[in-house]
């Protein structure tokens, strides 16, 4: 894209912005609704995949700390790849062939885990455009596999019925790579716009503070903004993803436009659009509130999203990931689902583009418990409390460091199709478990539940359940019920 044309484009983002019915201004974007769709999936997978992929050491953001000289990732690089000067990031790419890349395959195993919708990284802080761009030619449609990744996966997803996403970490490149620029490496000046690593700020910010220096310039800021557009226009997503670094006082201007014309284009095409956001860079209520790796204590009245991983120490693939095991997965879900949330869970497939055989056996898992669960999670909506039992959860994000041990009294509900569904978290081998949140009172002022309930099951078992009702709760015995999955109990009422 010559200078020319980015002028032209800027205009038309202009044009459709004046034309609205969203300005690009905190007051209009506040008159944004959460799509109806986000609110009955409940589900997504998030994928990262990238040039990042193919040292499979550390992490995701290997392309930084490997220019890092304190850094195991540093040592590692030196050790496996060579001098930096000779073997940089941006060497890499030819690497990145992606031979076993298969959307559809892919796609299929999202869908049997129960996924709802799809997010790939459409670019992370490396810089490496995982779709077709006239922006820059440092993007998979041109370079490494060759393949537009992304709109391989939106047409896979779109087949598949699953709603398609993607996300944005464009932001942070400003400054991500340019402790490059401190020893003899491959990143040097003179660095253009288009160029990979440009514009690898040498000087680092306070990555706390958001007002930090140092700011972008207008040049990068605008070609942040074209890059987003792009991807809104070339791919339509349903959902929109920014990681952090969005949230800086240097952005707020250019992310309000860049959502007001997300969100008029999903107008004009007549799909409603959503844009998730991290740690308040948006005005409350544009759009939907993300916590990164974390959750909520309590359920709370608007709708909100979890974006975490199937691994604890890194979003993509690498050869030493610390796996969280099904049942913690499982119970996560059904935790943020009854406090008002979705879970955006990331996998990370190999640099050849093959889903790792854990990853695999995880969401298999995943998708078994669905299929007889689902209609406790699907479409449902809190119940008038989320939660009972004694083990208190951690609020916050980057909280999920360590799995949560629960006891046969930890419950958590939601309610749909005119039914209350309790799900034990931690069934236990007797079969026998008292809902203490739903006992009887003769006294209506003092009784948390009225309903007069009508029969009481458990998903996914054919036993006739013995149940009653008493001051001390709601006594079910299902002998014969044995898993080491949370098991869900369904109460309908009259």
């Amino acid at each position: 894209m010559n200078q020319d044309e980015k002028r032209e484009y800027l205009k038309e983002i202009d044009r459709v912005i004046h034309r609205g019915p969203y300005g690009a201004d905190w007051e209009s974007l506040s008159e944004y609704e959460v799509p109806d769709w986000f609110r009955k999936a409940k589900f997504g997978i998030f994928i990262h995949w990238g040039l990042y992929s193919i040292p499979a050491f550390g992490d995701e953001w290997y392309s930084r700390k490997m220019y890092m000289q304190d850094s195991p990732a540093y040592e590692h690089h030196v050790r496996t790849y060579g001098a930096h000067k000779d073997f940089g990031y941006k060497d890499f790419i030819p690497l990145f062939t992606a031979e076993k890349f298969d959307a559809r395959e892919w796609i299929a195993v999202f869908k049997q885990a129960g996924a709802r919708y799809v997010i790939p990284v459409a670019e992370h802080h490396d810089g490496f455009q995982m779709y077709a761009s006239r922006i820059s030619r440092f993007n998979a449609a041109e370079m490494g596999p060759q393949k537009d990744i992304i709109g391989s996966l939106k047409e896979a997803a779109g087949e598949a019925g699953l709603v398609f996403g993607t996300s944005s970490h464009r932001a942070e490149h400003q400054w991500f790579m340019g402790v490059g620029k401190e020893f003899d490496s491959d990143i040097k000046e003179p660095l253009a716009c288009g160029d990979f690593y440009w514009p690898s700020v040498q000087e680092q910010p306070d990555q706390m503070n958001i007002r930090s220096g140092p700011y972008p310039t207008e040049e990068y800021l605008e070609d942040w903004l074209l890059r987003t557009c792009e991807l809104i226009d070339r791919y339509h997503p349903r959902l929109l993803y920014f990681d952090w670094w969005v949230q800086h006082d240097a952005y707020k201007k250019v992310f309000q436009k860049a959502m007001a014309y997300y969100y008029n284009r999903g107008a004009e095409h007549g799909f409603p659009t959503g844009v998730c956001y991290k740690q308040d860079a948006c005005a409350f209520g544009s759009g939907i509130v993300d916590v990164e790796r974390g959750k909520f204590a309590q359920a709370k009245p608007y709708y909100w999203q979890t974006d975490t991983a199937i691994a604890r120490n890194s979003w993509c693939h690498t050869t030493d990931l610390d796996y969280k095991d099904s049942y913690e997965l499982i119970c996560y879900l059904c935790d943020v689902v009854s406090k008002n949330g979705n879970l955006l869970l990331n996998v990370g497939p190999k640099a050849d583009g093959s889903i790792p055989e854990k990853d695999r056996e995880i969401l298999a898992d995943i998708g078994k418990w669905l299929e007889v669960n689902g209609e406790a999670i699907y479409e449902s909506r809190c119940f008038r409390f989320a939660q009972e039992g004694p083990t208190g959860e951690t609020e916050g994000q980057f909280s999920d460091k360590k799995g949560i041990v629960y006891t046969p009294e930890d419950f958590r509900f939601t309610a749909a199709h005119g039914n209350i569904y309790v799900i034990c978290l931690k069934f236990p081998e007797n079969g026998k478990i008292t809902v203490r949140s739903l006992y009887r009172e003769r006294d209506l002022n003092r009784a948390v539940f009225h309903g007069l309930i009508r029969r009481v099951s458990v998903l996914g078992s054919r036993e006739d359940v013995v149940w009653r009702q008493d001051g001390e709760g709601l006594h079910v015995t299902a002998e014969t019920v044995k898993s080491c999955f949370p098991v869900v109990v369904k109460v309908e009422v009259k």
